[in-house]
């Protein structure tokens, strides 16, 4: 029997191509949706690796020495804290008191961690010193040569920041290297000149500031960048007093992530290019089909 129009009519055929129409573009926009990978849920936070794929240099993690071990060298009793070997300390000859401390130098990658400067080559880093600590042969002035595996024997030798329950200072991972003395005077003042970048890659390196801390035991809890000062307000240095004949200054440099800005900057654009471009081609779907339900509508008038 053949269909006549009457059985099959023009409002049949139409709710059809709209129903069809309608359960093409939904599945359509739930494509595109999955395959954007993020089907409007909220970002999730930045892993360890999501962390390293957005820097220069990766973080340079080195336990700290335990005792026993080659470059522990020695621990107070009451657990206040802890000395590591390092091979630019010295003892003045002869020695004329109490006094000691540290210049360090801490170089982070964009996400704050120490680095030793693998992405730096040829680059150094140069503090100077004044007349107490000519006799120093590490010192007038203090360089520090980037990267430091290919300069010394112990790239990092200093945990000097964060805590650790477990270590009466630091977090229990080295992140500077130091210049370091013993037997000055205890009334002895102690001044170092601002820091010098120089080297092919100076210009990718900014001096964040300089944490300083006088006249007592280094308090590792501090932050390397939240609680860096400027060279004018540290004052260059520091004179001991009686009872009181430490002091230590670390100098934080930090890359300035113009490689990894452009790197995170191109894939932003990128996925910005192709969201926009999945966003468009939904919608001409959606037009499209209604554009048909429209001809089928005018072919059975």
């Amino acid at each position: 029997m053949a269909l006549t129009r009457t059985g099959f009519g023009r409002p049949a055929v139409v709710a059809g191509v709209l129903v069809v129409g309608v359960v093409l573009a939904v599945a359509l926009l739930a494509g595109l949706a999955i395959g954007d990978g993020s089907g409007g849920a909220d970002p999730v936070p930045e892993t360890e690796a999501a962390i390293q794929e957005n820097v220069s240099e990766d973080a340079y993690a080195e336990p700290v020495p335990e005792e026993g071990d080659l470059f522990f060298e020695e621990g107070a009793d009451d657990g206040s804290w802890v000395s590591y070997v390092n091979p630019r300390d010295e003892y003045r000859d002869p020695n004329l008191g109490q006094g000691s401390g540290k210049i360090c130098v801490t170089l982070l990658n964009e996400a704050g961690q120490p680095i030793v400067g693998e992405s730096v080559p040829n680059t150094t880093a140069t503090v100077p010193t004044g007349d107490s600590l000519e006799w120093h042969s590490d010192a007038d002035p203090f360089v520090v040569e980037f990267p430091l595996t290919d300069h010394y024997v112990r790239p990092l030798d200093s945990d000097q920041f964060g805590t650790n329950p477990e270590l009466p200072q630091g977090d229990g991972y080295m992140d500077s290297h130091c210049l370091e003395w013993h037997g000055l005077p205890e009334d002895e003042t102690v001044d170092y000149g601002e820091v010098e970048l120089e080297g092919e890659h100076a210009d990718d390196i900014e001096v964040v500031g300089y944490v300083q801390q006088a006249h007592q035991a280094w308090e590792t809890d501090v932050h390397p960048i939240g609680d860096s000062e400027s060279y004018e307000a540290t004052e260059g240095g520091w004179t001991y007093e009686t009872d009181e004949s430490h002091g230590q200054t670390v100098v934080v440099l930090q890359l300035n992530g113009d490689e990894a800005d452009q790197q995170s900057h191109g894939e932003t654009d990128d996925d910005g290019l192709t969201d926009g471009i999945s966003g468009w081609i939904g919608l001409g779907a959606v037009a499209a089909l209604v554009a048909l339900a429209g001809v089928a509508f005018s072919r059975y008038r």
